[in-house]
């Protein structure tokens, strides 16, 4: 099956339009932005027959897309709550990482104190994040 450069950029632009809209993860409208710009990139096609420069155009629509629709994402998006609870999934070694379910999402974690460990299923509380790494204390710490 042969396909024209405009219906090879009408599929990767539904196909990624479909990608923002249904998979649970979180792409902050980036996908979108590359879906819309390969649509665009479609019927410019019809105009622009040369393959490299098609590329080079939906890169740079694809950029200024989601450079736009940041404003749409909340700032606080990135942010965890204040002493929000999770529970532990798997133990978290004394100074290494184990699993939280936190918000509910699987997150790596650690100890916020280096000398203790967390049996699994204990409930922990986030103190803070550091990369994709939670840092958590016992509950009962809080307590005392």
């Amino acid at each position: 099956m042969n396909l024209l450069p405009s219906q090879i950029w009408l599929l990767i632009g539904i196909a990624l339009c479909v990608v923002e809209l249904l998979v649970p993860l979180p792409t902050f409208l980036i996908a979108g932005a590359m879906g819309v710009a390969a649509l665009l990139v479609a019927a410019i096609s019809l105009i622009l027959p040369v393959p490299a420069l098609q590329i080079l155009a939906w890169m740079l629509i694809s950029a200024m897309l989601a450079m736009v629709s940041r404003r749409f994402i909340p700032k606080d998006s990135y942010q965890l709550k204040e002493a929000s609870e999770g529970i532990t999934l798997t133990e978290i070694p004394a100074g290494e990482t184990g699993r939280v379910k936190y918000e509910g999402g699987s997150w790596k974690a650690r100890c916020d104190n280096p000398q203790i460990a967390i049996a699994a299923q204990q409930k922990v509380i986030v103190l803070r994040r550091q990369g994709t790494t939670l840092i958590v204390v016992p509950e009962n710490w809080l307590s005392h």
